[in-house]
C-alpha cells in the first residue's frame, strides 16, 4: 500500500481547517504531520483533531526551516501578506507546496515564489479552487471539444453577497488594502484565473477597469446610528446588522462560516459571538471601519485572435458567490449558473443541459466552495504521492499568468488607462 503523504499546514484558520479534513477521509493517502500558527486555540485544535506531536507544533513557520525536513508538502493557509517568505524558504526546504490563493499581493512576490519552486524542483499548486469544480471543469471540456465552436465573447459575473462582503471586506481581513489586498486579487482572482482558462492558451493584449468603494462610507452612515451594532438603536433596519448576521444565526443554531471565524479563542456560543461583537472588529458598524476595497469593478479584456471578455464584480447581491457565465461562440452559446450548463446549438437551435458528479465526502460538501475544496486537495495529494504535476489544473506557469492579469487590471482602474499587456517581463501602460 502506497505511504501516505504527510503534510504541515502552515495557517490553522478556516482554509488550513478546511484543507486539512482531506487526511479524515483519506488517512491512508494523507497525514496531517504538523500545525503552524500564532494563535493558541488554532494550532491545539488542529492538533487535537489529528493527534499531532507536540514537537511538530509551532508559532511560528521559521521553526520548520531550522528542522531537518519532516513532510512532504506544505499547505500554506496564511493572511496573503504572509504568503511569499514562507513559501520561498519552505519550498527551498524541498517541501510541495499548496498555497492558498492569491499567490502574493505584488507581482513581484509572486514571481519570486514561482521561480524559488521551479528552482528547487518541487511542485506549486496555488488555491485556485475553482478550476476544480466539477461543473466548471466541465465548462472547459466542452470548450474544448468545439461544442460553441470559436470562442468569441465571454460575459462572466461575480456576486459576492450582500453579508458576505460586509464580512470579509468591510469589518474583516481583507478590508484593507495596505493590511490585506486589493479586492480584485483578494476576492476575483479566481474569476480572472478562469477567464484566462477559457482563453485557452490566447494572450491578453489589453485591458481596462473600473471600480470604487461604493456606500460603506462615513457619510452613508444613518443618523442616530451607534458605532456598534450591539449598542445601535436603529440596527433593525440595517441588512447590515452584526446582530442580524452572527447572534442570530447562532441562536438558530447555525455556527458555520461566517459565525465559526469571529471568535479567536473559543468555539462559537452566544456568550462568545455576544463578546466578540461588543470588543472586536465584526462588530463594528459598516460605515465606521477602516475599510478601502473595492464594492463593485468591471474588467475589459481582449485576447489574441479577437477575443474579448468582460468581468463584473459587485457586494450587493441576494447570491453568495453564485458565480454566472455566458460564454458566446461561433456555432452557440453556453450559459452556467453555478448549478447547471445549457448550451444552445445554432445549427440545431436545441439548448442541451450538462451535469457532473458533485458529490464529496463528509463537511467537504458542505463548505463554501462546495465539493471543489475536496478536488483541489485530491489533485495535489495525488500529484505528490505520484510525482506527476500534471496532475495540477493550477500550476506555477498560468497562475503567474493570470494574476498578472489581475494586477494589470488594478492598475487600468488606478491610473485611469487601458494597459496594453506586454511579455513576461513586465507589462506596458499607455493613455
Amino acid at each position: 500500500m502506497p505511504t501516505p503523504v504527510d503534510v504541515i499546514v502552515v495557517g490553522a484558520g478556516n482554509r488550513g481547517e478546511t484543507y486539512s479534513s482531506y487526511a479524515s477521509f483519506h488517512p491512508l493517502r494523507m497525514r496531517v504531520v504538523g500545525v503552524v500558527d500564532p494563535r493558541l486555540f488554532a494550532r491545539r485544535k488542529l492538533q487535537e483533531k489529528h493527534q499531532i506531536p507536540d514537537e511538530n507544533v509551532f508559532d511560528d513557520w521559521r521553526s520548520i526551516v531550522e528542522r531537518d525536513k519532516f513532510a512532504d508538502a506544505i499547505f500554506i493557509c496564511t493572511p496573503d501578506r504572509l504568503h511569499k517568505d514562507p513559501a520561498v524558504a519552505l519550498s527551498r526546504k524541498g517541501y510541495h507546496i499548496l498555497l492558498e490563493k492569491p499567490m502574493a499581493v505584488t507581482e513581484k512576490d509572486c514571481t519570486e515564489i514561482v521561480e524559488a519552486c521551479n528552482h528547487a524542483g518541487v511542485m506549486l499548486t496555488v488555491c485556485h479552487v475553482l478550476r476544480y469544480d466539477p461543473l466548471i471543469h466541465k465548462i472547459k471540456v466542452l470548450l474544448d471539444s468545439g461544442v460553441v465552436g470559436d470562442v468569441i465573447h465571454i460575459q462572466h459575473l461575480g456576486p459576492v453577497g450582500f453579508y458576505h462582503f460586509a464580512h470579509s471586506f468591510v469589518r474583516g481581513n481583507w478590508r484593507n488594502k495596505e493590511q490585506s489586498s486589493f479586492s480584485l486579487l483578494a476576492k476575483s482572482c479566481h474569476d480572472l484565473d478562469l477567464i484566462h482558462h477559457w482563453a485557452s492558451g490566447r494572450r491578453c493584449i489589453k485591458v481596462s477597469s473600473f471600480g470604487s468603494l461604493s456606500h460603506f462610507r462615513k457619510e452613508n452612515k444613518p443618523a442616530g446610528a451607534a458605532d456598534r451594532c450591539l449598542d445601535c438603536p436603529v440596527e433593525t433596519n440595517c441588512p447590515y446588522s452584526a446582530r442580524k448576521i452572527y447572534l442570530d444565526a447562532v441562536k438558530k443554531g447555525c455556527v458555520g462560516w461566517p459565525v465559526s471565524v469571529i471568535c479567536s479563542n473559543s468555539l462559537p456560543d452566544i456568550e462568545s459571538v455576544t463578546v466578540a461583537l461588543r470588543s472586536g472588529p465584526y462588530g463594528r458598524c459598516v460605515y465606521e471601519c477602516d475599510n478601502d476595497v473595492c464594492s463593485n469593478q468591471v474588467v475589459n479584456m481582449e485576447f489574441e485572435g479577437g477575443l474579448t471578455a468582460a468581468f463584473t464584480m459587485v457586494a450587493f447581491t441576494e447570491e453568495l458567490c453564485q458565480r454566472k457565465t455566458t460564454i458566446y461562440g461561433s456555432r452557440g452559446e453556453l450559459h452556467y449558473n453555478s448549478h447547471d450548463i445549457s448550451v444552445f446549438d445554432f445549427l440545431t437551435q436545441r439548448s442541451t443541459k450538462y451535469s457532473a458528479d458533485l458529490k464529496a465526502p463528509g463537511s467537504f460538501a458542505m463548505k463554501g466552495h462546495g465539493v471543489a475544496d475536496y478536488h483541489l486537495v485530491d489533485a495535489f495529494i495525488s500529484a505528490v504521492a505520484s510525482e506527476d504535476p500534471s496532475l495540477i489544473c493550477s500550476g506555477p506557469r498560468e497562475t503567474l499568468a493570470s494574476h498578472r492579469l489581475v494586477f494589470q487590471a488594478e492598475r487600468s482602474r488606478l491610473e485611469n488607462r487601458v494597459v496594453f499587456c506586454g511579455n513576461e517581463q513586465g507589462a506596458k501602460t499607455q493613455k
